[in-house]
Formats: structure tokens, sequence, C-alpha cells
């Protein structure tokens, strides 16, 4: 491994993305025409993988892809955006997981997911991965609680920072992360975790208050979208306002912003630092269509700042 570069290793989710452009989706019993269709690598796990290392982390990637078509194209597209695809198994009992995205006029969008493979991820399969040396660990919720959970004790164990972009909602055993370093929903996610329903600052703070006292996470950061995010650590809380842009899709922007955020907070030492750049990743990705071909690369975001004077 390069010693120069930070080594993240992410164990989560693998999926082939149909996105579905269309003016708006339909009601129930509606049948909308679209306007297209198109096939993309995506996957929570994945999207963070190639954010990552298109921002210049030295990536490895744990997972489960199907023996089939799918399969195979994901593991190319890991391969050529510079991620470590030694650790991802091919299943041959199951399909390559699936997310049906339909994107509305507005750049909204709503997420479907197929596990498929990804339901399969194991205990045995992180021991593997967690063999090597790692910077930090980012995890996912699209793969089996039980692995997550492990993966979290194990990385622990070695000392090793996890963060956990705790997505897509659901409620989790927040004991299992005790002492966990980073803690990282958005609106709706922070809301299914806590109970409390988040649409505002005031609301995320004592979301956010909540993820700190159930978990003793160094940090919760919860993503506020267009509003920023809001960074919340012993006590104390601070809003790092989004970068304006024009929303074209929002798939991945959440994925690239924890990744951009993993990265630099390691790099940095520091994740107040980490954050205006990792606005700045997500900004650029909802300005671009699907979701891996958004993520923007290292000179991506230099120009970005550089134009607004960072």
């Amino acid at each position: 491994m390069d010693k120069s570069r930070v080594r993240i290793l992410v164990v989560g989710s693998i999926n082939m993305d149909l996105v579905m452009s269309l003016e708006r989706a339909p009601e129930a019993g509606e049948t909308v025409l679209g306007d297209s269709y198109t096939y993309i690598p995506g996957g929570k796990g994945a999207n963070q993988a190639v954010a990552a290392a298109r921002l210049g982390a030295e990536v490895t990637f744990c997972g489960r892809v199907g023996d089939d078509a799918n399969g195979e194209i994901l593991l190319e597209n890991l391969r050529k955006n510079g991620v470590d695809t030694a650790y991802i198994t091919k299943d041959k009992d199951s399909q390559t997981g699936l997310a049906a995205i339909p994107v509305d006029a507005t750049g909204q969008n709503r997420i479907i997911v197929f596990p498929g493979a990804n339901g399969r991820v194991s205990k045995e399969d992180v021991d593997k991965a967690l063999e090597q040396t790692y910077d930090a660990v980012m995890m996912q919720l699209e793969i089996p609680l039980e692995t997550v959970y492990y993966t979290y004790k194990k990385a622990a164990e070695k000392g090793i920072p996890v963060i956990l972009d705790a997505g897509p909602a659901m409620k989790v055993d927040l004991s299992r992360f005790e002492g966990i370093s980073v803690i990282s929903p958005n609106e709706s996610e922070a809301s299914a975790i806590t109970g409390i329903k988040v649409q505002d600052e005031e609301s995320a703070l004592e979301a956010a208050r909540y993820l700190a006292r159930e978990t003793k996470a160094g940090y919760v950061l919860i993503k506020l979208g267009s509003k920023g995010a809001l960074l919340y650590e012993d006590g104390r809380h601070e809003i790092f306002p989004a970068f304006k842009v024009k929303a074209v899709d929002t798939t991945a922007a959440g994925d690239s912003f924890t990744a951009a955020m993993t990265l630099k907070m390691i790099e940095y030492g520091d994740i107040r630092k980490a954050m205006p750049y990792a606005n700045a990743v997500g900004a650029i990705c909802v300005s671009r269509m699907g979701a891996q071909p958004s993520l923007p690369t290292a000179e991506d975001v230099s120009e970005f700042m550089a134009q607004r004077g960072l």
C-alpha cells in the first residue's frame, strides 16, 4: 500500500442503478411516460468507494455481487476507478443488487432497492478484508445489520476509526455503535433512527443530541441537503452551509459527501476543516446526473472551490 495516501476500507453495497428520468413520479394506479432510462453503477458502498478513490484515497472494497453480467460490469467499473476488488465475492446463489431510481424534473429521486448479493455479505468476508491495515473504515446500512455491527466491533478492536453513513433509513441498535468515530445520517435517516422528525436546525440538533447520548460517538454529523450539515460534538454544534448550485439529481450526494469528509478528516486530522471540502463534493454531485458518473475528481473540487475564492 502507498503510505502517502489515506487508506480506506469500504464495507457495503454494490448495485446496478436503473435511473429513470421523468417529469414527475406517478400516483398510485397511474401510468406516466418517462423521458429516458439508463443503467449506471451504484450502491451506497460502491458510490463511497469510487468517490473516495477519485478524490485520491487508496480504497479497498469488501462486499458481494452476483455471478452475472451486472456483477461483472460493476467489478470492472470499480477496478477502472482504482478500487481494490480483492475482497469482493462473486456469489453464485444470488443476483447482483439492483436499484430502481425515478428522478423527476426537480432532480428529486425515489429509490427502490433489491439487495440481492448485498444481503449475504458475511462476517467471514469482513475478517478477510481486515487482515490488511487501514486509516479508516466506511460503512452504510445496505448489507445485513449483524455484519455492520460486527465490522464496527472488529475495526474498533484494531483501533481503526469507523464512519457510519446511517442510510438507508431504518431503526438500528445504537448501543452496538458505542464509541464510533462518526455517525452521519441525513434528515430522514435521523428521523427513522431517533423517532424525532428532523425538519430544521432545532430538530436536527435534538436528534444529534439523542444520537450522541446513545452511541457516545466522537461526532454526529447530520446531512441537511440544501441547508448544509450539522456537526455535533460534546455539547457543541455548528452548521456548515451548503454551496448553492442547481440540483439536477441528488443520487449519491450524501455518499460522496461522506467519502470526502472521511478522506479529509483523516488527511487534515480535523473534521471541521474537512467540512467545506465535503460540501463542495456534494454540491458538484447534485449538479450532475447519475450516481457514480456524477462523482467529482480532486481536480474538479479544486476548480469548484477556487471559483468561489476558497
